[in-house]
């Protein structure tokens, strides 16, 4: 750690001393009325816990949904994908479990994946940003059946929450705890497109004296073929968990290992109307040819040049993501009196990662023709000339093809404290947290040497097989963050609440390029990449809100905060990122211009709860109005082509500018009702306008302010943007969400269905997608476990998209064009599930 790092973490250490948080150990205490990390006293293949929770806090609108709920959905379905039930709530995926990360997409109240914060037993996961630079996807920081629960607050959440991206809601993760007794658990799925997910657990049960000590280890492996392409996404997953648990005080233990390949789907372009120039060729599906080289090759010319019909719809040989990561954490409950607690929490994180794309050369050329065309000075455009054209075939392996790296390094330390104090009608918490990011990103080029053809594969990192031809960039960031808070929650009468508080957030980056692109290898590049330091720091983010009992059943509440987007600090291209804008001036001026997002939410609401005596045995019900004005949003516009050696997903520069605010208003109502033991039934409906309050232009001279008038901004394209008054593209304004449960003797049967609304898929909402409704299936049955001297035994089988709907799942939003990219819905699957415990 340099000398600077160790002093300003010396530095943060004395502000969290000063909050009142210093000494060893630590966890994450709120005073909303649901645990936030609660301990499970039951076994955890006890299903007794089947609702969805629509009271989760005080103050905010949440919802929580547990265990046993996640699980059926589909065995093995990550955190994320399980909560596209909940109200608000948009997350989709090209594949059933929601596992795959390049396809995934999330919308809650307007704000995309980006905007929103996450952590997993308080720890934060950054801001699931697809290229890693700050955190892993809760998938890979827990495995799905360890997970106890997860709470969604969908408007602005707690000022405790670990995360510099929340200007949204969040989405928090928590591990169950080991159980109380020796045992194991079992679980074998099988299914659709060769699917085969195998999971173990192993319980201690208490022991030591007095009990006071429980640890369980388990782990997963899941494979499962693509449904629209020869690639087998899975991999490898490992967990272990300890608590020791005593008058003084709580220890708790975890750890993760995740190793994972996933060979990707590839997105078809929109362009609409089509034109002679831009042919309308959108097939629903791209497949790889991965493994059939041969028929790559036919595919191309001799060149490695693509069909023209075929547009930027063109055929690739595989492309994958292959993430590595080690997660673990310390956390130390202290007791300090009966009245006072102290938590403090240290965690690391380790990621190894790389995506993959291997694909017809003639796409990359710019690139290749670059740093392997001796002649590149004097005769750029090689094309002309074809002993130059088989010389860059030749010199990239002879298959005409050529593979694109982006490599990933991440290694996070940080420490959260928590200081709770309750004084009769106040309880006061006093937190801080601090973090150390160290990342970076390299650009790699390599061959495809037909000779060894077995060296490319989707599941084998280049880099261990063979040299690049290349480094074409090498990024580095350093990354600082500082985030304290205070709040009080003050009893006022027996039925009213009043919660008032505050949080910083302080960030201090510095980013530098290691290797700099050669000229004309970087579409959009006037210069070097750019390098220097940006520090963000607001103090005064304040939150009130309050709670008020109308009877025993009814509560009404309602809450006010801002929260803060910290700039983002990946060093590649297709995200927000001011150091990967297009020259040292650009960097400099959005430095001393650019101003960070901000967001104000308001929220309002009543809930409900009551028990009856007849055919209906229970309500829980919750109404939500939210506002939100979301300052300063940034928009990265890119200054890049197509194809895998530029597009804002393979790494062209872009401008980042502030092109104005976005007002949200909408509505949230979910209800759970329960007919006594036999069935229940829970509904969402949601309403959401997201509408951009000003155009954007072009400037000659560098970055404008966007007007609430519709005039300003920025753009590499001259004219006025329409976009004010335009819905927020891939957020729909309508949703509504299903689950309905019958339990008959050992049989239980549940019926799921999504509903979600017609997208815009451009800023300027000239074209959009369809709205669609897809439905799921579960049918399970409790064996006799007592014959086989079990605890527990139960199949399932799970049927996603009952209906086989076909559709546009993921929109990659486009320009001010009427042109997008879309992933498709995946088709029906069908999946059986064996569990036991002993």
């Amino acid at each position: 750690m340099s000398l600077r790092i160790a002093i300003r973490a010396t530095v943060s250490a004395t502000a969290l001393a000063a909050a009142g948080i210093g000494a060893p150990l630590l966890a994450q205490t709120t005073i909303a009325p649901v645990d936030p990390a609660p301990t499970q006293t039951t076994d955890a293949t006890d299903d007794s816990a089947t609702a969805i929770v629509v009271t989760a806090k005080a103050t905010r609108s949440a919802t929580a949904i547990p265990q046993s709920e996640i699980q059926k959905i589909l065995p093995g379905v990550s955190p994320l994908k399980a909560i596209q039930t909940l109200p608000g709530v948009l997350y989709i995926s090209a594949d059933p479990w929601g596992n795959n990360e390049q396809n995934a997409q999330i919308f809650i109240h307007g704000f995309n994946f980006q905007q929103l914060g996450y952590t997993m037993d308080g720890v934060p996961l950054g801001d699931q940003n697809y290229g890693n630079y700050n955190g892993l996807s809760p998938q890979r920081a827990v495995i799905s059946e360890n997970v106890g629960r997860i709470v969604v607050t969908t408007g602005a959440g707690d000022l405790a929450t670990a995360s510099t991206s929340n200007l949204g809601g969040t989405i928090e993760t928590f591990s169950a705890n080991p159980l109380p007794r020796l045992g194991a658990q079992v679980a074998q799925t099988f299914g659709s497109y060769g699917t085969s997910r195998t999971y173990a657990r192993i319980d201690s049960g208490s022991f030591g004296a007095g009990g006071t000590n429980s640890v369980y280890i388990s782990a997963v492996r899941q494979r499962s073929r693509a449904w629209d392409f020869q690639g087998v996404q899975g991999g490898w997953q490992a967990n272990a968990k300890f608590v020791h648990d005593d008058s003084i005080g709580k220890l708790t233990l975890f750890f993760d290992y995740s190793d994972k390949a996933e060979p990707n789907e590839d997105a078809t372009t929109f362009r609409i109307p089509a034109t002679n120039a831009v042919p309308a060729y959108t097939p629903y599906i791209r497949p790889y040819f991965y493994p059939d080289l041969g028929a790559m090759r036919g595919y191309m010319d001799a060149f490695g040049n693509t069909p023209a019909a075929a547009g930027g719809n063109y055929r690739n040989y595989y492309s994958d993501a292959q993430r590595t990561d080690y997660l673990g954490y310390a956390r130390y409950d202290a007791h300090l009196a009966h009245n006072i607690t102290w938590s403090t929490t240290g965690y690391f994180h380790h990621n190894d990662g790389v995506g993959v794309v291997a694909g017809p050369l003639g796409q990359s050329i710019t690139v290749i023709q670059a740093y392997l065309d001796p002649n590149y000075a004097t005769a750029p455009h090689y094309a002309t000339n074809a002993n130059a054209s088989a010389a860059l075939v030749a010199a990239t392996g002879g298959s005409g093809l050529v593979t694109r790296t982006t490599e990933y390094r991440i290694d996070r330390e940080g420490v959260i404290s928590n200081l709770a104090l309750d004084f009769g009608a106040h309880h006061i918490e006093l937190g801080g947290w601090f973090e150390h990011n160290s990342a970076t990103q390299w650009r790699r080029w390599y061959a495809v040497p037909l000779s060894s053809p077995g060296l490319s594969t989707p599941y084998i990192r280049p880099l261990s097989v063979e040299q690049p031809l290349f480094t074409q960039y090498q990024g580095e960031a350093r990354v600082e963050t500082l985030q304290l808070h205070a709040q009080d929650s003050w009893k006022v009468t027996d039925r009213l609440q009043v919660e008032a508080g505050l949080k910083t957030s302080a960030q201090w980056a510095n980013g530098y390029f290691v290797v700099q692109p050669v000229k004309g290898s970087l579409s959009g590049l006037t210069g070097a990449l750019p390098s220097g330091r940006i520090n963000t720091l607001r103090w005064f983010l304040p939150a009130f809100g309050a709670t008020y009992e109308v009877t025993p059943h009814e509560q009404l509440y309602f809450n006010v905060q801002k929260n803060l987007h910290q700039f983002m600090t990946y060093l590649g291209g297709g995200s927000l990122s001011p150091w990967f804008t297009g020259s040292q001036t650009a960097f400099d001026a959005f430095k001393q211009q650019g101003r960070p997002e901000t967001s104000w939410t308001y929220e309002a609401g009543l809930r409900t709860h009551r028990s009856f005596s007849g055919l209906v045995s229970g309500l829980d019900a919750q109404i939500n109005y939210y506002h939100v004005v979301f300052n300063d949003r940034q928009l990265a516009i890119a200054t890049n082509p197509g194809g895998i050696a530029g597009g804002a997903i393979t790494g062209g520069t872009s401008i980042l500018v502030n092109v104005g605010n976005v007002h949200t208003d909408g509505v949230d109502a979910a209800f759970t009702v329960h007919l006594g033991k036999t069935f229940s039934l829970y509904n969402a409906a949601s309403y959401n306008s997201s509408t951009y309050k000003s155009d954007y232009t072009s400037t000659a001279s560098g970055i404008g302010a966007a007007t609430g008038s519709c005039i300003g901004g920025f753009t590499v394209v001259s004219g006025v943007v329409p976009t004010c008054g335009k819905q927020v593209p891939g957020s729909p304004k309508w949703l509504n969400k299903t689950v309905a449960t019958l339990n008959v003797g050992p049989f239980e049967a549940q019926l799921i269905g999504d509903y979600v609304g017609r997208r815009f898929a451009t800023y300027t909402n000239d074209t959009s997608v369809p709205s669609y409704f897809l439905t799921s299936l579960r049918i399970g049955a409790k064996l006799p476990a007592e014959m086989a001297h079990l605890s527990k035994a139960e199949i399932s089988l799970n049927v996603t998209n009952l209906g086989d709907v076909t559709g546009v799942s993921t929109v990659s939003i486009g320009s001010a064009t009427n042109s997008y990219s879309a992933y498709p819905i995946a088709p029906r699957q069908v999946f059986v599930t064996l569990s036991a415990a002993f």
